[in-house]
């Protein structure tokens, strides 16, 4: 099965330029604690709400400071043509949670959550969780998963 058939392909999605407390109030508002960053339709960082929390306030950036004061520019991602069991491998290696989802084009078209390798199979999604939640990951997203 491929990424293509278990993504989300409605994602919200952060500006660089976008203030802190716009994107803090959208993933409040949708439920959500990580973003993609895109310029037009291309990825450039990911900010989560720990970016915002902990290299923020550590960094003493506001409410008024821009995504770009604190997103991570290097990140993982996926093609939307690769098969599920690859991420779910790389996910586990890497502990990450999400993944955006790229076309060969490096175009943003969606995410993949771990939550969305169970709509295929509990094996893939048991192997993923096992990786990611062991102890001592890092807390960050850099490359290509």
């Amino acid at each position: 099965m491929k990424v293509s058939e278990i993504m989300t392909r409605d994602i919200h999605i952060a500006s660089p330029g976008q203030k802190l407390h716009e994107v803090a109030a959208d993933m409040e508002r949708h439920n959500i604690g990580v973003l993609p960053v895109a310029d037009n339709d291309r990825l450039v960082g990911m900010i989560t709400d720990r970016d915002i929390a902990v290299r923020g306030m550590s960094q003493r950036f506001g409410p008024e400071s821009r995504v770009r004061d604190v997103m991570s520019a290097e990140i993982k991602y996926c093609f939307e043509d690769e098969e599920v069991s690859h991420i779910a491998e790389n996910m586990a290696e890497h502990q990450i949670r999400r993944l955006p989802v790229m076309t060969r084009q490096k175009r943003l078209v969606g995410i993949v959550a771990l939550a969305d390798l169970t709509k295929d199979s509990l094996p893939h999604s048991a192997k993923a969780l096992h990786g990611i939640s062991k102890p001592g990951g890092h807390h960050n997203q850099s490359h290509h998963a």
